[in-house]
């Protein structure tokens, strides 16, 4: 009879942190989907992230030390539907960034029109969210100081277009931006990958040129946020079909930085060349990890 209760008592404590878990994700979701950041250490802390972090679980990798006297821009890739290794590696401290790169403080960028509702703004703030604009990129990289990680989901929302599962395709042959600002401001790149940002929802992707896709893209230049059409499982049961991403591992990976010279006005071989050493650690980092955090050797990443 004890052993019976205690079996009730554990099934039960295992569905609560279940149920937490499913909860402290929905709020992420909700607050994406309606949404230099004056972060609190509370927020970043809260122990609700843990249940978050549990949930898929998400993991945070490091390669190599960051010096606290440089300024880093992180490139992170695939942006996925709704980013969730860039959410709860460098907007919490759940996973221990700030042990990991002591000295670095991570300041993950988002749409600017994220910040015009008060209540959603000042969440987003309070975990070091920032609107990806250049005046907000250049005060946290050349007046804050040093030791400034600026984390940029370089793809983008064109990007979150073609995510699904099985997909390794990037968006950034063409974004140079983050590369020109990173030599105006001296500040040393630094490519990040999430194995298995892909995977936790099943996306209706359309082929490039098709009437649909033209228009997702219209939407997407005129309101900032692409109109995917993509399901994960159902709130209550992982049997059904709904909001909410499927549980599956997600390891975000921070590699090598590259050294990057402090350029007024870069030319555009200069950025091209920064660029291009930008893309093959990119893939490098790929190749060197894929088949530790779920991939097959035959996998290749398509640069686009």
């Amino acid at each position: 009879m004890h052993g019976q209760s205690e079996g009730v008592l554990w099934g039960s404590r295992i569905q609560l942190e279940k149920q937490l878990q499913v909860i402290s994700v929905l709020q992420w979701i909700l607050s994406f989907l309606i949404m230099a950041g004056r972060r609190t250490s509370w927020v970043r802390n809260w122990t609700l992230w843990t249940y978050f972090r549990d949930y898929f679980p998400i993991r945070l990798v490091k390669t190599h030390n960051l010096s606290p006297s440089r300024n880093y821009i992180f490139g992170y890739h695939p942006h996925g539907i709704f980013c969730f290794g860039a959410f709860c590696n460098f907007s919490t401290d759940v996973n221990g960034f700030l042990k990991k790169f002591p000295g670095i403080k991570p300041f993950v960028t988002t749409l600017a029109g994220n910040f015009k509702m008060p209540i959603v703004r000042d969440y987003l703030m309070s975990v070091g969210i920032c609107p990806v604009t250049r005046d907000t990129i250049d005060y946290i990289l050349s007046q804050n100081g040093t030791g400034n990680a600026v984390v940029i989901v370089v793809g983008g929302a064109a990007e979150s277009l073609g995510c699904t599962q099985g997909v390794n395709r990037v968006t950034l042959k063409n974004r140079k931006g983050f590369v020109k600002v990173a030599l105006q401001k001296g500040a040393d790149l630094v490519p990040v990958f999430s194995f298995g940002e892909n995977e936790v929802y099943r996306q209706l992707v359309f082929e490039e040129g098709s009437i649909l896709r033209l228009f997702q893209k219209k939407v997407q230049k005129l309101v900032g946020v692409a109109p995917c059409l993509f399901h994960g499982r159902g709130l209550f049961s992982a049997e059904s079909w709904g909001f909410m991403p499927y549980c599956r591992p997600i390891t975000s990976v921070v590699g090598e930085p590259i050294t990057v010279p402090k350029i007024e006005n870069p030319s555009e071989e200069v950025v091209d060349h920064y660029h291009t050493m930008y893309m093959n650690s990119l893939g490098e980092l790929f190749d060197k990890y894929k088949t530790e955090f779920g991939m097959r050797e035959s996998d290749v990443l398509v640069i686009q």
